[in-house]
Order: C-alpha cells, then structure tokens, then sequence
C-alpha cells in the first residue's frame, strides 16, 4: 500500500504542472491507461480467440445436433474440439482478471484513512470539487446532486452512460449473430434469459461507479472507456 502511495504521489507530482489541484485524478487516469497498455497483448490474443470460436460454431452446431439427448457427451465433445483446435474458451476472461488487483488496491488505497502507520495524504487530493476518497453518498449530503462535488458525479455518469450505450449496441449486434443454442427439447434451459439480459450489464457500471471511491470510480470510468475504444478497433 505504501510502495503504491508513493508512486501515485509522483505520478501527481509530475502532473501538477498541467492539472494543478486535480494531479492525483489525471494520475490515476494514467495509472489505468498503463495497466491496460500492460494487458493489451491479452486483449488482442482475447479478440483472436473470440474470431476462432467463431469459426468453430458451424462445428459446435453440429456436436449439439448429434448429441441433443446427452448433455455429458456434448460438454466432453466440445471440450475437445477447443482442445483439437487450440482455442481457449476461456481467454476472454484473462485481461479483465488480470485488471482486479489493481482495481482492489486502488480501492483499499482510497478507503484507508492511514498507510504505514501515518495519515493518507492521498484522501486530500481532489477532482474539482469532489475528494478523491469521497463516494456519491457523501457528494449528495454536502452540496446535492446539483452542488459542485455533485456536479463532479454528474459528469462522470454521463460518459459512463455513453460508454455503456456504445457496449450495449455492440453486445446486441454480437448476440444477434449467435443463435441461442437448442436441444432436442428446444432451446437451452434458461440460456435464452441470459441472452437478453447480458447486453443490460454495461450499464451495471453507473452503480458501481456511484458506490466505491470517487479514485477508484475513476480507475472504473477510464478502464471503461478503454475497453469500448479498444474492442471497436480489435473486433471490427
């Protein structure tokens, strides 16, 4: 905790020159786009093997097709096309799991009053109006949602609406083109619920955005941001 205080204190120190007050927010920003630089790789291995999948459902199709009445053998046979085929189910999740740690330390960062035994002088540091440690909670009960911390959170849910909204329509173009799959019986068990409700998970950012620290908020806005930036030039 303290090893990571010092560095977004000279992040901060070296921004001050150009973002005065409000260093410490344009160097958690900066901290974000570098720990996304970092897993990048990850994103772009992620999005070659979400093309590869893809190519492999007209065969996935036809397992479901010949194995509708045993679901054992379905899973066993899938598992071993990925596996024939070199794909990974799972490398989509890699470059999100790999951002929790930082995130979390980030959060503890901003939610501890002490570091190493001493006061945190980060809680200071502010973005505008609004303290880095504070919540949306604590911006309504000094100012209302119109006051100048508020204004602040106001912002904030804006862009994160609009990211949303671009993840949203994507989500719903990409589901749109995969069939929901279907047994001899119909379609799968509760996966059609699913389907309709994974494109309204974008949006599940505004909450979070509103509950955690207003640095850690930050960390999750500019994350955001770089997602929908970065899987509209990857997935194209």
């Amino acid at each position: 905790m303290s090893v990571f205080a010092r560095l977004v204190e000279h992040l901060a120190d070296l921004l001050t020159p150009l973002f005065h007050a409000s260093a410490a927010a344009a160097a958690i920003v900066l901290f974000t786009a570098l720990v996304r630089l970092l897993v990048h790789p990850l994103s772009r291995a992620a999005a070659r093997g979400r093309r590869a999948r893809a190519a492999l459902q007209p065969k996935i199709d036809a397992l479901r097709a010949r194995h509708a009445r045993d679901p054992e053998r379905l899973q066993r046979a899938v598992l071993e096309l990925h596996a024939q085929e070199k794909v990974s189910p799972l490398s989509g999740c890699l470059p999100g799991l790999l951002q929790l740690p930082a995130f979390f330390l980030l959060y503890h960062l901003f939610s501890s009053t002490t570091i190493g035994g001493g006061s945190n002088s980060l809680l200071d540091h502010r973005l505008f109006a609004a303290p880095l440690g504070g919540r949306w909670a604590d911006a309504l009960s000094d100012g209302g949602m119109f006051g100048p911390a508020g204004l602040v959170y106001l912002g904030l849910f804006a862009l994160v609406a609009a990211v949303a909204t671009v993840n949203y329509r994507r989500t719903r173009r990409t589901m749109a083109a995969q069939p929901v799959p279907v047994t001899g019986g119909g379609q799968v068990p509760g996966l059609a619920a699913v389907t309709r409700v994974t494109p309204f998970l974008s949006f599940f950012t505004l909450v979070s955005v509103a509950v955690v620290p207003l640095a850690a908020a930050l960390y999750i806005v500019t994350s955001t941001a770089w997602s929908a930036a970065e899987q509209s030039l990857l997935y194209r």
